[in-house]
């Protein structure tokens, strides 16, 4: 069930050192090369050798593979690199491997000079792929606790009904969707997902916190990781939806900005 896959995945910083095996290489490479997303903005995924390509990250220990992806700056491009790097994960941690995405502690000249970053495109996040060590590294554990990785914002301070001044009924058929969402990663364990129900559809939302960087808006990223929860949880349960960007006037709360809509059909 994808979401006992949600509810498993954990960033992963600390890998026992040996290679991908050549089945889960040749899966992982044919489930990324055939990725869509909800917002007709392709994503290119690559998998790259550490040695060869001489990449690295300060804050990973044992890993010899890692999974890039590059898009190109179009509208939206943020967010549907955040929803299928995490649909690549959730793929990964369905094998056995762990990964966590980086956007920012990396070898970046490296990485994008292997992803043959061009004029007008850019990689936004990549992680490394492998098996997970028995035990993590001193540096992990003191990172997870420093995040507050296991940590999530209350239901009630993320998701409503109607408006941002009504919490969202325990009974309703959005809910275990969005309880999904709520456990979504995100950069710093910041959680800038909102959402407001109305009837059928779900409005989401960016609580802005974060200066976009060269990158784009990472905080964009991590509501694309959270949508990939959101929907690939409806269709476990047999809901059927599409997107719009249709902002509904909505009042919002200081620094919070309309994203897109999820309307069931």
């Amino acid at each position: 069930m994808i979401t006992e896959l949600i509810q498993k995945r954990k960033s992963v910083r600390t890998f026992d050192g040996k290679p991908l095996s050549r089945e889960d290489w040749a899966a992982l490479e044919r489930y990324t090369g055939e990725l869509t997303n909800p917002f007709s903005v392709p994503v290119t995924f690559r998998l790259l050798d550490r040695r060869e390509h001489g990449l690295s990250s300060p804050v990973i220990v044992g890993e010899e593979c890692y999974l890039g992806a590059k898009v190109e700056r179009v509208p939206h491009f943020e967010i549907a690199c955040g929803y299928s790097f995490e649909k690549a994960c959730l793929f990964a941690l369905s094998r056995g491997m762990g990964t966590v995405m980086l956007a920012a502690s990396l070898s970046r000249g490296a990485f994008e000079k292997a992803m043959e970053v061009k004029d007008g495109e850019v990689m936004p996040v990549a992680s490394p792929v492998g098996y997970p060590a028995a035990k993590q590294s001193i540096r992990e554990r003191l990172m997870r606790k420093g995040l507050k990785a296991d940590e999530r914002k209350s239901f009630d301070s993320l998701f409503y009904e109607g408006d941002f001044r009504r919490s969202l009924s325990a009974a309703h058929p959005f809910r275990r969707a969005l309880e999904m969402a709520r456990w979504a990663p995100s950069a710093g364990n910041g959680q800038p997902w909102r959402a407001v129900v109305d009837g059928d559809s779900v409005h989401f939302y960016e609580a802005k916190s974060m200066k976009d960087s060269p990158l784009g808006d990472i905080q964009k990223l991590d509501v694309g990781i959270a949508l990939s929860h959101f929907e690939l949880t409806l269709e476990e349960e047999g809901v059927k939806g599409k997107y719009a960007f249709a902002d509904p006037s909505i009042p919002t709360p200081q620094n919070t900005h309309y994203i897109v809509t999820f309307r069931r059909i």
